[in-house]
Formats: C-alpha cells, structure tokens, sequence
C-alpha cells in the first residue's frame, strides 16, 4: 500500500502520491486561494506536512479526505499572511474552440460572473462550494476536512447558495 510506503521514507511512493494529487489540489487551492502565484507553495507545504504527519494518518477517512483538510488549513494560513488584492486571470482563453463567436462569448460572461459570485464568498463558503462541486466530496468528508461539525457544512453551503443566488439574480439573463 503507497501509504505503508510512505511511512516507510520511501521516496519514490511519496513521489507517486505527489503526482496522484497534485492536479485535484491544485484546482482545489487555485479555487480557495484566487491567488495563482501560491497554489504551489501552498501545496508543496501541504505535501511536506503529509510527508512529516503520515504516520498520524489512522485510515479513519479516506486518504484523500486527510490530506484536503491539510491544504485547507495551509490555504486559510496562507490567505491569513497574505493581506494584498485578489488577480484572476484564470478564465482568459478558456473558451470551447467549437463554439461560434457568440456562445464562446456567452460562455464568458458566464464564467465571468460565477467566478465573481463565487470569489465574493466568505473563504468558509467557497470552501464548501469548491468541495462539493468542483472535488465532488460529501458532507461528511467535507466536514472532516474543515474540522467542523456536518451541520456547520450544511449551513455554510445553505448560505453560499443563498449569496450565489442573490449574485446571479441580476447578470442571470446574461449568463445563462
């Protein structure tokens, strides 16, 4: 098992662990983060506290579950040190090459305007909604990983809709 490796100092497994995850954490700190320039900063600090902690893993979750509720934490550290404005660029050019001129633009403006609704969340709310829609983890699992009660993670993301809903409301003929 990779884990068993990895308490074991075996480079190599922690190599292949790193490349199992990097891209779902990335995504997920680039989401948390709206900051590019530190996802992997935060994420190589995220890999070196498995690498120190890895023997604390007790298998009570899932893997992937223990390792989310690291890169959290290491984000929202991140985020505190942090006290500057916010540049995404991260939509520029990601238009389908098949669409015609005007989807590729309405898919624009709808990219547009979820990212700003989104980025206007408190970090607790866009954590919730980042989890469950862009890394597909279950109340529980989230619940684990922010470290917090299941019911915290349903109000959150009760709220998070509630203030993408109100967002939306006015572009909502635009984005749609």
């Amino acid at each position: 098992m990779l884990v068993d490796r990895v308490r074991r100092r075996d480079l190599q497994a922690f190599e292949q662990l790193y490349k199992a995850y990097h891209g779902r954490m990335s995504r997920f700190l680039l989401n948390m983060l709206r900051r590019p320039e530190l996802v992997e900063e935060v994420l190589n600090d995220t890999m070196m506290v498995v690498w120190d902690k890895i023997g604390d893993f007790q298998g009570a979750s899932k893997l992937s579950t223990w390792m989310f509720g690291i890169a959290y934490r290491q984000g929202l550290g991140a985020l505190r040190r942090l006290d500057e404005p916010v540049d995404d660029e991260r939509s520029a050019g990601m238009e389908s090459p098949e669409a015609t001129p005007e989807q590729s633009a309405a898919q624009g403006r709808s990219r547009a305007a979820l990212t700003k609704a989104i980025d206007a969340l408190s970090p607790a709310h866009r954590a919730v909604v980042n989890l469950t829609y862009f890394q597909e983890f279950g109340y529980r699992e989230i619940a684990e990983i922010l470290d917090c009660p299941v019911d915290t993670v349903k109000t959150r993301m009760f709220h998070a809709r509630r203030n993408l809903k109100q967002s939306l409301a006015g572009d909502l003929a635009d984005w749609i």
